[in-house]
């Protein structure tokens, strides 16, 4: 089953390359907060569906209390406090330094999974995300170098740039979505994939409302909701995001290691670059191709084992 698990980790990756392009759009007209939470809650009423369409129960009440408890702190450590601490990463180093930052979750998605679950790695799987790494890497930091967020900001002014506080929010991303991923490897065991989203995203919402309540944000989030563009696309990114490509995540950490599924996901930069080429019609240089060329041959290292 150990390839069900790296097919499921590059069904995710292709989620998430629609959803990074929904979300972006999204973002930029009603800021990536507002956009944080109501993807969840478009995710829970998806999820909500299809467990009572699938298993007949539209709440995870099946579950034990175990489940629930890590879980619901993965929920909130990867969707809550890992995006969060990314979104303000972005406003104060730059989409460069943040991806760039972000490229070490597989690794650290590696130590956790061998610390909590005592997951190891062959000599080909450390090679495999090595290659794959370097490849996302050297693509991201040419891509993103060119390009720096333009969503607003909740603050009345743009931040000043200040890289050290920005980079340890960038690594807190990082560990968030590492993390995150393990600790729901941890709760979930052989329950269902969707129903354990469903979890995290329950968890994700309420951690969020408790946010959005003491810094004051909710008329953005109204506004949001108002906003037929935005709606059409974060409900989109929703579908392929928390809803579709977070359940196949789970699946991956089911049947492989952490390690090796954090990293056939983190492919998404590879991946945007032929919609980004047919829909914004931007130039692919020499280096993006190569370093594509790279991090595939990677994944295909990780699918020899």
């Amino acid at each position: 089953m150990d390839h069900y698990g790296k097919l499921a980790a590059l069904g995710t990756a292709c989620c998430w390359t629609v959803t990074a392009l929904s979300f972006e759009a999204a973002g930029r007209r009603v800021g990536s907060l507002p956009v944080n939470l109501i993807r969840l809650v478009i995710a829970f009423l998806l999820l909500t569906a299809f467990g009572w369409i699938v298993r007949g129960i539209p709440l995870p009440t099946d579950a034990s209390g175990r489940a629930w408890l890590w879980l619901a702190v993965s929920g909130v450590v990867g969707f809550s406090i890992g995006d969060l601490c990314l979104f303000r990463a972005f406003l104060l180093v730059g989409a460069r330094t943040a991806m760039l930052v972000m490229s070490l979750v597989p690794p650290m998605a590696a130590v956790t999974g061998w610390l909590l679950l005592g997951e190891r790695l062959t000599v080909v799987d450390l090679a495999g995300m090595a290659l794959t790494v370097g490849g996302v890497a050297w693509v991201v930091s040419e891509r993103a170098a060119h390009a720096e967020p333009t969503e607003p900001d909740p603050a009345p002014s743009q931040p000043p740039r200040r890289p050290a506080l920005g980079v340890l929010l960038a690594l807190g991303g990082a560990a968030g979505q590492a993390t995150g991923l393990v600790l729901s490897k941890v709760g979930m065991r052989d329950y269902d994939a969707f129903a354990a989203t469903q979890i995290r995203v329950i968890a994700g919402i309420a951690s969020l409302c408790v946010l959005f309540t003491l810094i004051q944000i909710w008329p953005r989030v109204i506004a949001a909701l108002r906003s037929r563009p935005a709606m059409a696309r974060i409900s989109l990114g929703a579908f392929f995001g928390p809803f579709l490509g977070v359940s196949f995540s789970l699946v991956a950490v089911q049947h492989t290691e952490a390690g090796v599924a954090a990293t056939i996901m983190s492919i998404v930069p590879v991946l945007i670059i032929a919609p980004a080429i047919v829909l914004f019609r931007e130039r692919v240089t020499l280096r993006a191709v190569l370093g594509s060329v790279i991090a595939v041959a990677g994944v295909a290292l990780l699918f020899l084992t």
